[in-house]
């Protein structure tokens, strides 16, 4: 276990009791503070590197927010360390680009499950393990989605290392590759593309605890190969709001 002089968590600067059971994960250390201003009473804890983490209260249950950067292998850090100081229930909230055609700018997608193509899970577990996300945090993200009346999608996601892999893949030496895989996914149904769930889902499925992930559609390439519509959406606060809710409905479930 590497720990720091001070005896925190190596990588995110957290002891034990600086952050409640549920936390969400931005990738973005300054989509943080936004996210905190939901909670009661928050507080910034720890800030080092690409991990901001503030504590808060929502129906007087202690929750946190954390950011984990960009892509797997931070992420997979974030969520080890983050367990190690006993959080347990984890929304990943992001951004995604959309790849079915139904996906639009704007929408909400929720991820059953991620597509390994990545680097990161190939050192946790075989090719063979799925990454899934935990039922019970689909069904409050979907209950939230509902509740909150946002347009809304459920199914698999695709989760790369390389972002201008998937926006310029002609230009990569194994572009034969990368396209083939993405002609692929897309007969496949899958609803978007992001770089952190498949990490986050099989370290969850080998730690133990609930990982959940909800996105902002930014917008839809496919889309725009095929002249369609294709509004262009940066606002997050969609997908915070549906992540915030779904915790509540949690945290309510819990209590039971």
């Amino acid at each position: 276990m590497h720990y720091s002089e001070h005896g925190e968590q190596y990588h995110i600067g957290l002891n034990p009791g600086d952050v409640g059971k549920y936390v969400i994960l931005p990738g973005d250390p300054k989509r943080c503070k936004k996210i905190a201003e939901y909670f009661d009473n928050p507080q910034l804890v720890a800030d080092r590197r690409e991990f901001t983490t503030y504590t808060g209260y929502l129906e007087g249950v202690k929750v946190s927010v954390t950011s984990t950067g960009i892509g797997g292998p931070s992420a997979a850090i974030a969520l080890e360390e983050l367990v190690n100081v006993g959080a347990k229930t984890f929304i990943r909230v992001g951004t995604c680009g959309g790849m079915d055609i139904n996906v639009k700018g704007g929408d909400i997608v929720i991820a059953t499950g991620a597509i390994r193509m990545e680097g990161t899970t190939k050192e946790y577990a075989p090719i063979e393990f799925p990454a899934v996300a935990n039922l019970d945090i689909i069904n409050a993200l979907v209950q939230s989605a509902k509740n909150l009346g946002f347009d809304y999608h459920t199914g698999i996601v695709q989760c790369k290392d390389s972002f201008y892999g998937q926006h310029n893949p002609e230009r990569m030496p194994v572009s034969y590759e990368l396209m083939n895989k993405w002609e692929a996914w897309k007969r496949l149904g899958c609803l978007a593309s992001e770089m952190e769930s498949a990490a986050l889902f099989i370290v969850g499925s080998l730690l133990k605890v609930k990982v959940g992930s909800v996105f902002l559609t930014v917008a839809n390439q496919e889309r725009e190969k095929q002249k369609l519509e294709n509004p262009v959406v940066h606002d997050t606060d969609k997908a915070i709001k549906t992540a915030i809710e779904a915790i509540k409905i949690l945290i309510s479930k819990d209590k039971e």
